[in-house]
């Protein structure tokens, strides 16, 4: 990696994408660049006096980057919607990753959708890494989840590019169907029946994970195949948590027609509940 953005609204959750990003900085040997949007839907002395603001706590924190982390930092503010600010500093300066701070949960009722977390991630051209855990050191344990999909394999060469699981112990899951125990009737084959006919899956789950990997020259990855006993969000937490995963690497949709505006199911689940880091990573640059 060579230009890490940080998007910060100067809030506590910024600050821990910064610190994260830092680090990742300090391990790659990459610039920072640091961007605030101040919304431009507001009277013009309030957006002047808030990028005034902003100009110079950006400055104060370059400074205090470059003197005390030795990281090269540069700076920007833009006047647009938080999320179309963002989206367009990535188009103008075409970074190596995106990272973000947790979007805002709340006790009642979740509202990542729609959030600017969200429609950043959805949109995006590059990786976006959202830090939900309070940065302690490199990633050590990473958990990478594929659907076996073509997409998936191209996004999974793309994290591979950008070296930040180098490092790491890694962990490919697929979470797998087993059809025949979701009829009505299962419930009436004889458990040792079952228990064959679930292993006999595995064994293919496992088999095609495999191929996969080959497919996509995937080195280094344990592969784990696990079948989808509750819904797949839930699996894939389940797993990070034996695994004592630090980071959570997710696939988001294709970047053409309707499937631009989907980030997939499974990875929103992710994204709205994760403790952990979560790495949402497109296939392809949409450039």
């Amino acid at each position: 990696m060579k230009e890490i953005m940080v998007a910060t609204d100067f809030s506590e959750r910024s600050d821990r994408a910064l610190r994260r990003a830092t680090l990742l900085a300090r391990q790659f040997g990459a610039a920072i660049s640091l961007v605030h949007v101040v919304d431009d839907d507001q009277p013009r002395r309030i957006v002047e006096a808030r990028s005034s603001e902003a100009v110079a706590l950006l400055q104060q924190t370059a400074a205090t980057l470059g003197k005390v982390d030795g990281v090269t930092c540069k700076t920007r503010v833009i006047l647009a919607s938080p999320f179309a600010g963002i989206l367009q500093a990535i188009e103008e300066s075409d970074p190596d990753l995106l990272v973000i701070g947790p979007h805002r949960r709340k006790m009642l009722k979740d509202v990542f959708i729609g959030t600017t977390a969200e429609r950043t991630i959805r949109l995006a051209s590059c990786p976006v890494l959202m830090v939900n855990a309070y940065p302690a050191g490199n990633y050590r344990n990473v958990l990478q989840t594929t659907d076996l999909s073509d997409s998936s394999g191209e996004a999974l060469q793309r994290v591979a590019r950008l070296g930040i699981v180098t490092d790491a112990s890694n962990t490919l899951l697929h979470v797998f169907d087993a059809p025949a125990l979701r009829l009505v009737m299962s419930h009436t084959v004889p458990k040792e029946d079952r228990q064959h006919y679930l292993a006999s899956e595995q064994k293919a789950a496992l088999r095609n994970l495999t191929e996969f990997m080959s497919k996509a020259k995937l080195g280094n990855i344990v592969p784990l195949a696990r079948q989808n006993a509750a819904p797949a969000h839930h699996e894939i937490l389940k797993v990070a948590e034996t695994e004592k995963a630090d980071l959570i690497v997710m696939s988001t949709h294709g970047r053409s027609g309707l499937a631009k505006l989907l980030i997939g199911s499974v990875t929103e689940h992710i994204l709205r509940t994760s403790q952990l880091d979560v790495l949402a990573v497109p296939p392809r640059r949409g450039k």
